[in-house]
């Protein structure tokens, strides 16, 4: 019995060593795998967590929605300007660095939760179609897109589409009450990034840049030809409102201006060697006298210009002080269609100064109220509120004191107009109204307004018109007091407002700035100091210094792929594109 008892005993020790030593061979094992490993160091800690909440976690839970969150958070804690586009989103936003897209051609802007076709591209697939500016697209492709309070995203993207493919489209004409079908066959649309070039009194061209893009080099060349066929040999850069885009349209554009030889900006990271732009020598501009405009808008690849153009002291900068971004962005294409844009590197100006702007990481919200800090603190009305760091200080070719460490700072600072600026002036500009009068009134009459062969002719018949009176009144019946002594004040703005957006659904951009920028003080003193022979004489003087080295390495096979992505703002009232 005994002997019975004490061979049970030491079954039950057996047993409970036997049980110990699996549990301490499991864990030994487990905490060798990988994932084990993951929880505690290495970089597969975030792969390790996920796959423990997909495997273990109380609930179930969508592993994709969370990934896709806790990889834009990730981002998030980098620098302001890296990040992760979904996948539904990428081919929109690439769109806007390319030359052309697929789609029907047309502009159009949202009306009352409809689409209203505000401009026709000429030749373009909906002129064939026999659309026409001012038409309503009521359905597509028998989805009725009316009523609904549809995004201009998601109509964008159901208007663009493959060349060759069809679109078919209920359009409401003339407010008639039955609908029209067209089916217009997609072709491919230009993305213009040069939004206007014309000739502003007796030499000098003026010419509009938007964005840098794939086709932008091509547009500026074509501009700057039609304006020195017109006799101009001055030229006006217009780059305010211009949020970057491609580092190789930008440096091709300054290659026409910077003498041979002449650095145009370097680029340099951590994982990236240095790397330099130089003119070739071969410019088509490099003499001619040169002024650049800049705002608190002109961001990345504008900034590159002005800064090449101040630091070899080859023209002016006249405006405001721009953005302060000078981070290079790297597009990298993900496996589920999404793309991350990765701060790579930073981009130095000619001499040596970076002009991004202090920010912290994870810190993007505080980063993007930069601007209304500025505005705040008075920096849009006065340059002596403005700072620098004086130990950012650069020297230019000539021998002048620029800073870095927060955007280009003009060479000539011009304030923006407060004083006829009123609270009635912003509520109907911020709100919408002063807009959507024009394209009321231009639908409303749009057979004579439509009839005029210039843009000239357009704008000597609104000004019989009384359009100030007829906007007052519209204005009032959508919800804005009349308030005669501060519409008084603005009258000059309100009337400029009102006839250049008319002008513009009829004659584009073309016709919009030589409208809108009448009263412009910037470009107004542009055209004072090109036309000073004191300053040319100056400016020739120091190009003549230079001579004229004809080696350089102007591209690079890797320029293309680094995107200066836009600026977290954007302007009122730019007609959508499709």
């Amino acid at each position: 019995m005994n002997k019975k008892r004490k061979n049970v005993l030491w079954g039950i020790v057996g047993a409970v060593a036997c049980l110990c030593l699996g549990m301490w061979l499991g864990i030994f094992l487990y905490s060798r795998s990988p994932r084990f490993r993951g929880i505690n160091t290495g970089k597969n800690k975030i792969n390790a967590i996920l796959d423990i909440i997909d495997t273990q976690y109380v609930d179930t839970v969508n592993m994709g929605d969370l990934i896709d969150r806790t990889a834009e958070n990730l981002i998030s804690e980098l620098d302001p300007h890296s990040v992760l586009i979904p996948a539904e989103s990428v081919e929109a936003v690439n769109d806007d660095l390319e030359g052309s897209f697929g789609g029907i051609g047309v502009s159009f802007s949202l009306r009352n939760d409809t689409i209203l076709i505000t401009g026709i591209i000429s030749g373009g697939p909906a002129e064939k179609a026999g659309l026409r500016p001012f038409d309503r697209i009521i359905a597509i492709n028998d989805t009725t897109f009316a009523g609904k309070g549809f995004e201009q995203a998601k109509i964008m993207r159901t208007l663009r589409g493959k060349k060759g493919t069809r679109v078919k489209l209920g359009v409401q004409r003339n407010h008639a009450s039955k609908l029209t079908d067209f089916v217009v066959t997609r072709g491919e649309v230009p993305n213009r990034s040069v939004d206007a070039a014309y000739k502003i009194g007796r030499d000098i061209g003026y010419i509009k840049v938007r964005s840098f893009t794939r086709s932008t080099y091509n547009e500026f060349i074509t501009a700057i030809a039609k304006e020195k066929k017109e006799g101009c040999t001055k030229f006006i850069i217009d780059l305010r409102d211009n949020a970057g885009g491609l580092l190789d349209a930008a440096v091709t554009m300054l290659n026409e201006f910077i003498p041979g030889g002449e650095m145009i900006v370097y680029v340099q990271g951590k994982a990236y060697p240095r790397q330099e732009f130089f003119a070739d020598g071969r410019g088509t501009c490099q003499d001619a006298p040169l002024v650049v405009l800049t705002d608190e808008m002109s961001g990345s690849a504008s900034e590159i210009f002005a800064g090449a153009i101040q630091d070899n002291d080859r023209g002016l900068i006249i405006g405001r002080r721009s953005y302060g971004k000078g981070l290079v962005q790297m597009p990298i294409p993900l496996s589920d269609g999404s793309e991350l844009r990765l701060t790579i590197a930073r981009y130095y100006t000619p001499s040596g100064r970076c002009i991004q702007k202090m920010y912290e990481m994870g810190k993007t919200d505080e980063y993007e109220q930069d601007l209304y800090r500025r505005y705040l603190h008075g920096e849009f009305d006065t340059a002596d509120s403005i700072t620098f760091d004086k130990s950012a200080a650069y020297k230019t070719r000539g021998g002048r004191t620029v800073y870095g460490g927060g955007g280009i700072m003009p060479d000539i600072f011009i304030p923006r107009d407060t004083q006829r600026i009123t609270s009635y002036y912003n509520q109907v500009m911020t709100d919408g109204i002063l807009y959507d009068f024009t394209l009321d009134y231009s639908d409303r009459n749009y057979k004579k307004l439509s009839s005029f062969h210039s843009y000239p002719e357009l704008l000597g018949y609104l000004r019989q018109q009384s359009l100030l009176n007829r906007f007052v009144d519209y204005a009032e019946e959508n919800g804005v007091r009349r308030r005669p002594t501060l519409i008084e004040v603005s009258r000059p703005l309100i009337e400029t407002a009102l006839e250049a957006f008319i002008v513009r659904h009829f004659f584009d951009y073309d016709g919009f700035y030589p409208v809108f920028q009448r009263d412009d003080a910037t470009l107004q003193r542009a055209v004072q100091e090109l036309e000073s022979s004191a300053w040319r004489q100056k400016l020739m003087a120091h190009i003549r210094s230079i001579g004229r080295i004809t080696i350089g390495n102007l591209r690079s096979t890797t320029a293309s792929y680094f995107i200066y992505s836009p600026l977290p703002l954007d302007r009122n009232y730019r007609m959508k594109g499709a």
